[in-house]
């Protein structure tokens, strides 16, 4: 009886984080499939409409630091579930906007919730799962990549012919069930003694050399694959490839997923791979440079490749903090590390994307995201992957 409830507890503990994990990604999503009819009824431009999905992966970076001084002040528990209800009543109310200054503002708050969902996240694993960390971090991460594909791939085909095609509708519908969870992540008992507050450090320590490791590590994956989500368009486009867009997004996007599964079933043994983050990284750039000269099936092929690197990469930086640090100092380091990361994988592709304009090819674009992983390849050299 007492091996069924521990069984039990640690069930609902996983399915509140895959949820968590949702609710982590699923809300930016979202605007790229409703985009255009938002854009129709509000009247605005091409450079806001990019902007409703790129502004928020900012507000991850700048909003880490803060979330970092939240824990520590006030515990990783009554920070999530703020950061979660903040996320979810400024997703439901980009719902009422009445112009794009107030739906921009609405974004970018969104934006900080989540990005304090972040290193919330990590501090909490390892006192709800004792004895499974690795387990319960690619757990939310699954969470967190099925939000992804939910909100970019399923809106269009399922969730507007629900709502009679309205975008508004949509995001209430869409928003109201992460109301209802909040509550129950008061649920999962807190193992262990927490350090009192007036004894913890409440922001990240920069100097210290693995947050800069990870940082790095996390910059360069996020950057290549919000750089090539963005510009694949152009970069089919440039191939002759044009009508092949719907299928090459599907299939990058879907091995995130499949790289996520791979890692709950094995992330111990993946996390013991020697030099993992950088090998993640040499996989990147052979990637990328074969993008440079890749056509038809093969093009699509290398994008797969390079989007399954990116997936594993996530995955092991978000499960690391909590294995190599205690739980009071694990939310401080993934905080420094998303700060440090989300500023590089916004910047990163904006320098992509000036690279091509001034170039008048996607090409230049993909030599900034090639230069860019090989400069971070040194640093994450030796970056450690395990306890």
């Amino acid at each position: 009886m007492l091996a069924t409830r521990s069984y039990l507890a640690r069930a609902g503990v996983l399915i509140l984080l895959w949820l968590t994990g949702v609710y982590m990604r699923a809300p930016i999503m979202i605007a790229a499939p409703l985009g255009e009819r938002i854009r129709a009824e509000l009247g605005f431009a091409q450079t806001a409409l990019g902007t409703l999905t790129t502004l928020p992966v900012f507000m991850l970076g700048l909003g880490a630091l803060p979330a970092a001084w939240l824990i520590g002040r006030f515990g990783a528990r009554a920070t999530l579930v703020a950061a979660l209800l903040l996320t979810a009543v400024a997703s439901l109310l980009r719902g009422v906007a009445p112009n794009l200054g107030a739906l921009l503002a609405l974004t970018a708050l969104m934006g900080l919730g989540i990005a304090a969902m972040q290193p919330a996240l990590p501090a909490l694993v390892g006192r709800w799962c004792p004895g499974f960390v690795a387990l319960g971090s690619t757990v939310y991460i699954n969470g967190m990549m099925l939000g992804e594909f939910i909100g970019a791939g399923l809106t269009l085909p399922v969730l507007l012919p629900a709502v009679d095609d309205s975008w508004r509708t949509a995001l209430l519908v869409f928003t109201v069930p992460a109301l209802l969870l909040a509550p129950w992540l008061f649920g999962p008992r807190l193992q262990g003694e927490r350090t009192p507050p007036h004894k913890l450090r409440k922001m990240p320590d920069w100097r210290d050399r693995h947050m800069w490791q990870y940082g790095a590590a996390l910059g360069a994956s996020a950057a290549t694959f919000f750089g090539l989500n963005a510009y694949m368009g152009s970069l089919l486009a440039r191939r002759g490839m044009a009508d092949a867009l719907d299928t090459t997004l599907f299939c990058f996007n879907l091995a995130q997923i499949g790289a996520s599964v791979v890692m709950m079933i094995a992330a111990r043994r993946v996390l013991r791979l020697p030099r993992l983050l950088a090998l993640m990284i040499v996989v990147h750039v052979v990637g990328v440079a074969g993008l440079l000269l890749a056509t038809g099936g093969v093009l699509i092929g290398i994008a797969v490749m390079v989007s399954a690197a990116s997936a594993f990469q996530l995955v092991a930086l978000t499960t690391l903090p909590a294995l190599v640090r205690t739980p009071d100092s694990a939310g401080r380091l993934a905080a420094g590390m998303f700060a440090i990361g989300y500023v590089l994988a916004f910047l990163v592709p904006l320098g992509a994307g000036a690279a091509t304009d001034m170039s008048g090819t996607i090409d230049a674009g993909l030599v900034v995201l090639l230069a860019f992983n090989l400069v971070c390849m040194p640093l994450v050299w030796h970056a450690p992957t395990h306890d």
